[in-house]
């Protein structure tokens, strides 16, 4: 009688227990937050949002933070503009020349070539052919320019605007200049930037001795 008992016992506490299963989710979660995410899930329902849909369009007139406009437009008229008109914002200095090498290596190397000569690997393999090089007659390559395509694509050359960012692009435009001053024989950029400095402290330093200001170099007679 008493072995009855106990069996029907254990059986009675078997199918409370089980009774209460869930058979779509754990019943018993050791540590709840590894099943169940403090976070957002992506596109789920959220109250506080039209219809409780959060995959939304951003409000008018936003953008990303972070991102700053462009005004150039993607066409052959902006491109030119580009040239003519942007200007880098980064200082020709060490840092940023050596971060310019290592993205053009990444990034531009596999078709323009290490020196900006047009034999990457892929033309080596006939991938691509045609690829110019940095320093054939008639090329006008700039900062604004290379910039501009980096931005942008150009021909069979995609957008790279995804991979890096406006500073990287800038860095990326100095590293192609001085590859084109390599291969034209010319100085490079930071040996034109040190001169360039030294020849204003040499034009600042003789205005002090002489006396003459900027103004009055410029006020007319």
């Amino acid at each position: 009688m008493k072995t009855f008992l106990n069996i029907a016992l254990i059986v009675f506490v078997s199918v409370s227990l089980v009774s209460c299963f869930n058979k779509k989710e754990p019943n018993y979660q050791y540590f709840p937050n590894m099943y169940e995410a403090v976070s957002y899930d992506a596109y789920e329902a959220g109250s506080a949002f039209p219809n409780e849909q959060s995959a939304m369009l951003p409000a008018p007139n936003t953008i990303p933070r972070g991102w700053q406009p462009y005004d150039y437009e993607d066409s052959t008229e902006g491109l030119l503009k580009a040239k003519a008109e942007l200007k880098s914002p980064l200082e020709v200095n060490e840092k940023n020349l050596a971060v310019g090498a290592h993205l053009y290596t990444l990034y531009c190397a596999v078709c323009h070539g290490d020196k900006g000569d047009g034999k990457g690997i892929l033309v080596e393999r006939e991938k691509f052919l045609g690829i110019p090089s940095y320093a054939d007659a008639g090329r006008v390559i700039n900062p604004g320019g290379t910039y501009h395509v980096q931005t942008y694509g150009l021909n069979a050359m995609g957008s790279y605007a995804s991979q890096t960012d406006e500073k990287e692009r800038w860095q990326i435009a100095m590293h192609v200049m001085d590859l084109k001053a390599s291969l034209l024989g010319e100085p490079g950029v930071l040996e034109t930037a040190k001169s360039e400095q030294a020849s204003d402290s040499t034009k600042i330093n003789t205005d002090k001795v002489t006396g003459v200001s900027a103004a009055d170099q410029t006020e007319p007679k």
